[in-house]
């Protein structure tokens, strides 16, 4: 019992109930009992007499029923199929449903006289229901879509065709960023200052868009870019010439490509023009619609929200030296990407789909 009082972990109602009993056994009165503890007389009295009658197990609070349920399990489990629906499938102009409109449809049809919003809520956090939210997917088009990722994703952990690649096998994740905008801002933004946010002005003056071409090394986070006026293969032939004239690359046994389906580098035509001017070089194309594959993606992603946003560029030019001025800060200290999709995930995925997919 005094460790039970003592105990840190203990909480604070059953530490509180030991040492009522551990008073009153060395001989304190239920009222000086209740003074120390800051609780009333009578439940020094309450404790003292479960003890006596059941021991320490008495101690314990009694089992409670609970206020009697107000809405039978038929009607819960009636509004959370009534949420599992899509409401226009169901006759009801809305494109989904919110706490509020699920009461109001579950009265109206009768299900229940009247529930509040707040109750609804209740009985879909039960579930971890929201219908309110939604995710976008895209369904794998490419019959050969488990072979080419597995591909890639093969690369990504150092292994081809079966074999691990060697100390000179290079894999290079390469991209597109197109249609970069320099907006120059109307009037001067004001930078933040205590008490207040950055201040970017809403109109802009438009001075033109390029691109920005980038050579992501996977396994050495090294970042290799160029910004020409628009994409296409001319812009690309530039770039794979300016990795592969770049040491190490340059004398590597093999330099692996990971490349989408754009047009710049699509098809058998693009990978044996690649092929004929540098035969160490060899494009390897992801699945259609799974550019979420190519890591290059993921530094895209920085950029845009490191260097893009909020567009402040005078010109072209500025835009342009502000970009490989970051590509340069950047290699500095980048490190690989923590790639957690493997091959098991791609199982998982494909399976998943084939689920979601309404038997013909």
């Amino acid at each position: 019992m005094s460790r039970r009082a003592r105990r840190v972990r203990t909480e604070v109602r059953d530490a509180r109930r030991a040492r009522i009993i551990l008073a009153a056994a060395g001989g304190a009165s239920n009222a000086a009992i209740a003074r120390a503890e800051g609780v009333h007389v009578d439940t020094v009295r309450k404790w003292r007499s479960r003890f006596a009658e059941r021991g320490v197990p008495g101690l314990r609070d009694l089992s409670r029923t609970g206020r009697p349920a107000v809405f039978g399990d038929t009607v819960v489990a009636e509004v959370k199929a009534l949420a599992c629906q899509l409401p226009a499938e169901t006759g009801v102009p809305l494109s989904r449903w919110s706490h509020h409109e699920l009461a109001a449809e579950a009265t109206s049809r009768g299900i229940v006289d009247t529930v509040s919003r707040s109750t609804v809520r209740r009985w879909l956090d039960a579930d971890a229901i929201k219908p309110w939210q939604h995710r976008s997917w895209i369904f794998p088009r490419d019959r050969d879509f488990a072979f080419k990722a597995g591909r890639v994703l093969g690369l990504y952990d150092r292994v081809w065709d079966g074999e691990p690649l060697g100390p000179d096998d290079y894999v290079i994740s390469a991209d597109e960023k197109s249609q970069l905008q320099a907006l120059q801002r109307r009037h001067p933004g004001l930078p933040p200052a205590p008490g207040r946010t950055r201040r970017v002005e809403f109109e802009y003056r438009r001075g033109g868009t390029l691109a920005y071409l980038a050579a992501y090394d996977v396994h050495h986070a090294r970042v290799i870019g160029r910004c020409a006026p628009s994409t296409g293969i001319a812009p690309f032939t530039a770039l794979v010439e300016q990795v592969m004239t770049t040491a190490p690359y340059a004398s590597a046994r093999r330099v692996f490509w990971v490349v989408d389906n754009g047009s710049s580098h699509n098809g058998a035509a693009s990978m044996q023009r690649i092929r004929d001017a540098w035969p160490t070089a060899r494009l390897v194309h992801l699945p259609v619609h799974a550019s979420w594959l190519n890591q290059v993606e993921i530094y895209f992603s920085i950029v845009q929200r490191k260097v893009v946003k909020p567009q402040d560029f005078p010109d072209l030019t500025a835009l342009e030296n502000r970009l490989i001025a970051f590509q340069n800060r950047y290699n500095v200290t980048a490190h690989p990407f923590d790639w957690r999709f493997g091959r098991a995930a791609l199982h998982g995925l494909l399976e998943r789909l084939d689920r979601h997919e309404p038997a013909a």
